[in-house]
């Protein structure tokens, strides 16, 4: 059974953030395909939500690298997936807030 997938108002801004960023850089095309591998993934996770590793044990974060310069980090809740933030990996790792 698939799990619901929500996202958080700052997981739905980073993502804005980096596809903006990718159309403004690189094109069209590289956003397109950095849209259709979140979205592949975000339903691999929705059947296979332990999919990702342990970032934070005590709040219970799991993170997975969607492209290598980008992680999602997410936490399971009841039976729901709350998707946290997308992390673009290559910002100094200090303002990795989790």
């Amino acid at each position: 059974m698939a799990l619901e997938l929500v996202w958080s108002k700052r997981a739905s801004l980073k993502f804005d953030q980096i596809n903006t960023y990718l159309i403004e850089e690189w094109g069209e095309q590289s956003a397109k395909q950095f849209i259709g591998k979140v979205f592949t993934f975000l339903e691999i996770l929705s059947e296979f939500p332990e999919i990702g590793s342990i970032e934070n044990k005590e709040k219970s974060i799991r993170g997975f690298t969607v492209v290598k310069q980008v992680n999602v980090f997410y936490r399971i809740k009841n039976d729901k997936i709350i998707l946290l933030v997308f992390f673009d990996n290559r910002q100094n790792p200090k303002k990795k807030k989790l």
